[in-house]
């Protein structure tokens, strides 16, 4: 199974602070360790939201909406998706990883639908659109 592994944000990443060379050498290791292991699809750090935007839906509307964004504590801060066997494979790994943040830090884990979770809904040509779009990406499905 794939998941998304969500770093939240805290106040220091919102304010811009980069991580210290410490932190990023232990990170770096454990990202090799993901590696090693074949969990390691994809890992990003994101900048501030006060570099973002967010766009609104209501009906066939869109209003953007600058960042900052309030509520730091449901912002991400970055993200990894792994290749895992299960939810309890992810945890163990999470138990693992350097403190992303000083202090208290949380970090999310979500699994990622796959196409034998949509169902009937998802028609054989559907099922090839998606695997077309993967194999133009070069990604894995």
């Amino acid at each position: 199974m794939r998941c998304l592994v969500i770093v939240k944000a805290s106040k220091d990443s919102e304010a811009g602070v980069m991580p210290s060379q410490a932190l990023l050498t232990e990170m770096g290791k454990f990202n090799e360790e993901l590696v090693k292991a074949g969990v390691l699809l994809a890992a990003e750090g994101l900048h501030p939201s006060s570099k973002g935007a967010r766009v609104k839906f209501s009906g066939g509307k869109r209003n953007v909406i600058d960042g900052p964004f309030a509520e730091t504590k449901e912002l991400v801060a970055g993200f990894w998706l792994w290749q895992v066997k299960s939810m309890e494979e992810a945890i163990e790994w999470v138990k693992r990883c350097p403190n992303p943040h000083l202090g208290e830090s949380e970090i999310e884990i979500r699994q990622v639908f796959e196409a034998e979770d949509l169902g009937s809904e998802l028609t054989p040509e559907l099922h090839e659109q998606e695997e077309r779009i993967r194999t133009q990406m070069g990604a894995k499905p």
